[in-house]
């Protein structure tokens, strides 16, 4: 056998490693491709030094009124002044510190409980998050009891606002979603003709019908003794509108189980409630991670929707601060913010159901 030890160590070719070839696979594979990257770089050189001009060079961070700004350049003087309304509404700010208590608190240490815990743990924390945590949320956000001061409805706000509708829908659509899920796949007829009315009557009105039904002709059929705050109905409304969308995509994943994982859990003698536990819907699930956040984004975003029932959430906050005379003519600002803020959160959940998707299957590139 030859030995070819005495072969110095050579690196590989430029042309098969490193910059010059990842530029020439992905941008200029082709004369199409090189047309469509010159194009792009063009339109990069169109709108991103102007933008850098406007946002950074010449914008205006200093002051407190619109006088301030004179640069001609973006005028963040604004976001920086009502950055507390933009966060909490209209919300006392003597009673702000619920706000921080729930979102930075209790919430954040439920989903880490929900991540971490083990065996009980981890069920006792699913069933405070579906049982205990929503009711102690409205409470602990509106007061009224415990010696909290009461704080109405109509005074959220914001982002807060935002995270409330949100967070409302997303507790509660994916249980929902997945019971709708299992009911429309279920062999009883008349459990499956319910879900699938359900499912096909939510999903087959637009959200804002529903907030508008929510909001204006639930209370036609109420007794006239019996009031429903406005946010509840709201909250009720985007949860089952929610979970409509999330049965169809947690069906999906059921319909992707190969059948002989039904026929496996059978042989083991599992019933129905242990088959589906232990066998299905944790692979069904982790299939579907990439339908579940895009259910959760779409939700996200569609919450701008129930200012139409008077309800001031993140955007319309910023865009009734805009209309304000002291601020006539920066209400740009106040959507640039907005639009980055929406971005980032919502790149942040695609990118954890991202890390999620990777931890659940390893042996995924």
């Amino acid at each position: 056998m030859s030995d070819f030890s005495y072969l110095p160590d050579r690196a590989p070719p430029a042309s098969e490693f490193g910059l010059w070839c990842w530029l020439r696979r992905n941008l200029f594979a082709s004369p199409l491709h090189v047309c469509l990257t010159l194009l792009a770089l063009y339109l990069l050189y169109r709108i991103l030094p102007p933008l850098f001009l406007w946002a950074v060079w010449h914008a205006d961070f200093r002051g407190t009124t619109a006088a301030d700004c004179a640069s001609g350049g973006a005028c963040w003087v604004f976001i920086k002044m009502r950055l507390a309304q933009f966060l909490y509404g209209f919300y006392p700010e003597a009673e702000r510190w619920r706000v921080w208590l729930l979102f930075l608190g209790i919430v954040p240490a439920t989903f880490a409980a929900l991540w971490f815990g083990r065996g009980r743990m981890r069920l006792w924390t699913l069933v405070f998050t579906l049982f205990i945590l929503p009711p102690l949320s409205w409470f602990l956000l509106r007061g009224g009891i415990l010696g909290l001061p009461l704080v109405r409805s109509n005074q959220w706000g914001g982002m807060m606002l935002t995270f409330v509708v949100a967070s409302a829908g997303l507790v509660f659509a994916l249980p929902l979603g997945i019971l709708l899920a299992l009911g429309r796949t279920s062999r009883l007829p008349v459990l499956r003709l319910c879900c699938t009315v359900f499912i096909e009557l939510w999903r087959g009105v637009p959200l804002i019908t529903v907030l508008f039904m929510a909001n204006v002709m639930l209370p036609l059929f109420l007794p006239p003794h019996i009031h429903v705050d406005n946010l509840l109905r709201a909250l009720i409304g985007v949860a089952l509108f929610a979970s409509a969308y999330m049965a169809e995509v947690v069906r999906g994943g059921l319909q992707a189980i190969p059948r002989g994982q039904y026929e496996a859990a059978d042989s083991l003698g599992l019933g129905y409630i242990a088959k589906m536990r232990l066998v299905i819907l944790p692979q069904a699930l982790v299939t579907v991670i990439p339908g579940i956040t895009n259910t959760f984004v779409g939700l996200f975003k569609d919450t701008t929707l129930v200012s139409i029932i008077g309800l001031f959430d993140f955007l319309g906050i910023v865009h009734s601060a805009g209309q304000d005379p002291a601020w006539l003519g920066h209400g740009m600002e106040g959507y640039a913010f907005c639009a980055l803020v929406y971005f980032l959160l919502c790149y942040g959940m695609s990118h954890t159901s991202y890390r999620i998707e990777r931890h659940f299957t390893p042996e995924r590139p």
